[in-house]
């Protein structure tokens, strides 16, 4: 009676745990063409931040980002581009400056800005993919 008591309490903790879990907030990578590719045949949200380590916009987008991660409103996921070496990249896309965030929805461009480090402004661009 005891061992059966035991299993249905961790069968209910396991439900209730499951249940309670957050919904997937924004996930942050590295950019490699597979997996935009995969995203976007996904239908899912996935954006591209042109990112240079010498940038101070970039590294304040980043931040912002970053506060992204654990806030279950902003879905999807970010890959991060090297502005420095994916240059035939940045030549297909069009993008001219660091700082550039491009955001789709499956492969449809929602969203696409440059130098924007407000909070609420990338908030709402990730939230206009939706």
């Amino acid at each position: 009676m005891h061992k059966t008591l035991a299993l249905l309490n961790l069968t209910l903790t396991l439900s209730l745990s499951a249940w309670m879990a957050p919904a997937h907030a924004l996930d942050i990578a590295a950019y490699s063409a597979q997996t935009l590719m995969a995203k976007q045949q996904a239908g899912e949200t996935v954006g591209l931040h042109f990112h240079a380590a010498w940038c101070p916009t970039c590294r304040a987008q980043e931040k912002v980002f970053n506060t992204f991660k654990d806030d279950a409103t902003v879905p999807g996921t970010l890959l991060v581009v090297d502005y420095d070496q994916e240059r035939e990249l940045k030549r297909e896309m069009g993008v001219r400056s660091q700082s550039t965030l491009i955001i789709y929805k499956g492969k449809e461009q929602k969203h696409r800005s440059g130098g924007q480090t407000d909070a609420q402004a990338l908030r709402a661009a990730w939230l206009s993919a939706k």
